[in-house]
């Protein structure tokens, strides 16, 4: 029981500190529960297919295939495949990191992992396609090709901030979840 308030503290008490606004200030209170309750709707709406699509990537794409085209050796082959899995993907950004834990699991190279996290957060094809119409191409491109070099820059000079052994200790993190 102890193990569990631990992990959830935080959760117990934002719940416990929405109540004691809720006294004070119903509106307030009710708004916060009603937003709460959204975004968990919201949540348990992506979340199951999103671990579907995983369970079909970890069975249908053999480690040893995803060590050679995004792994250590990968080189820009690694890069564009990771910029063009997370410009493909749909839903928050959120359902990116279950993504990223399989991605270690199957030996993908840390920074392709971070540069796929940076597209999935940022050059998502839907958001292209919604700016190029609401903002006009020019915007919308131009936002693309500097995010794209940005993404790949910023991957590489968090990747060099972590040691080796930071970097193993995370792989093996992901293993045991």
């Amino acid at each position: 029981m102890k193990k569990l308030f631990i992990r959830y503290r935080f959760f117990i008490g934002t719940f416990i500190l929405v109540g004691i606004i809720t006294v004070f200030n119903m509106q307030l209170g009710l708004k916060s529960f009603s937003i709460a309750g959204y975004s968990f709707k919201e949540m348990a709406l992506v979340i199951p297919p999103v671990f579907v699509l995983l369970g079909l990537l970890d069975i249908w794409v053999p480690r040893e295939t995803m060590m050679k085209y995004m792994g250590e050796g990968s080189g820009i082959i690694g890069i564009v495949l990771a910029i063009i899995i997370g410009s493909a993907a749909a839903g928050p950004l959120y359902g990116a990191f279950p993504v990223a834990t399989v991605f270690m699991k199957k030996g993908v190279k840390f920074s392709n992992i971070l540069i796929f996290i940076g597209a999935w957060s940022t050059t998502k094809i839907p958001m292209l396609l919604f700016e190029m119409s609401a903002l006009g191409s020019k915007f919308a491109l131009t936002r693309l090709i500097i995010d794209i070099p940005g993404i790949i820059i910023i991957a590489y000079i968090l990747s060099a901030f972590f040691s080796k052994d930071e970097i193993k200790n995370i792989y093996n993190n992901s293993e045991n979840l």
